[in-house]
C-alpha cells in the first residue's frame, strides 16, 4: 500500500475514533457474557446481535489500525508552490458547461471531518489523481464512472488546515 496523506487534524480525529472504539470493547464482551447466561444461544438474538457488533467494532478497528501505519503526517499550513498537491484548494473549471467550482484535496480518511463547503476530495479520487501534480492553466481530463469530465486548473492555493481542531 502506498503511503497515505493525513493533516495533523484528521491524525488526530482518527486516532481518537480508534480510542473511542477501543474503549468499547468491554462493555461488547460483556453483552456477549451476558448473553450467554440467557442459556440456548441458538435462538439467542441479543447473543448475535453483540458478536455481531463485536465483529464489526474488531473490524474497524483492525482497518484503522493497518491505515495509519501507512499515514504520512502533512501540515497543510506549510504547503506553498504552484503545483497541485496534498492541502491544496483547487478552483476548476468545466470545459463543458463554463462553470467554475472549489476543491480541496484532502487524504482518503479526512474527506467526512472537512466542512462540505470546502468541496472535499480524495488525493486517491479519480479527479484527485488527476489534478495532481497540475497547474493554473492546465487541462485536466478525469475519467469517471459517468465518462470524461474536461476541465481547466484556473487557481491553485493553499490555504493552511482545512479541518478545526477539536
Amino acid at each position: 500500500m502506498e503511503s497515505i496523506p493525513v493533516s495533523e487534524q484528521g491524525f488526530a480525529r482518527v486516532y481518537r475514533e480508534l480510542e473511542r472504539l477501543k474503549k468499547e470493547r468491554p462493555e461488547i464482551i460483556q453483552a456477549i457474557k451476558d448473553a450467554r447466561e440467557e442459556g440456548d444461544l441458538s435462538e439467542n438474538a441479543g447473543y448475535e446481535a453483540a458478536r455481531e457488533r463485536q465483529a464489526m467494532l474488531e473490524a474497524r478497528i483492525n482497518s484503522l489500525e493497518s491505515r495509519m501505519a501507512f499515514y504520512n503526517v502533512v501540515k497543510p499550513e506549510q504547503m506553498r508552490g504552484s503545483r497541485i498537491a496534498f492541502g491544496a484548494t483547487v478552483r476548476l473549471r468545466d470545459l463543458e458547461t463554463d462553470q467554475e467550482r472549489e476543491y480541496t484535496l484532502v487524504g482518503p480518511d479526512e474527506t467526512d471531518f472537512v466542512p462540505k463547503e470546502k468541496h472535499p476530495v480524495s488525493v486517491f479520487s479519480p479527479v484527485g489523481r488527476a489534478l495532481l501534480g497540475r497547474e493554473s492553466g492546465d487541462e485536466v481530463v478525469v475519467d469517471v464512472p459517468r465518462g470524461k469530465i474536461f476541465l481547466e486548473v484556473v487557481d491553485v492555493a493553499f490555504n493552511g488546515p482545512f479541518i478545526k481542531a477539536e
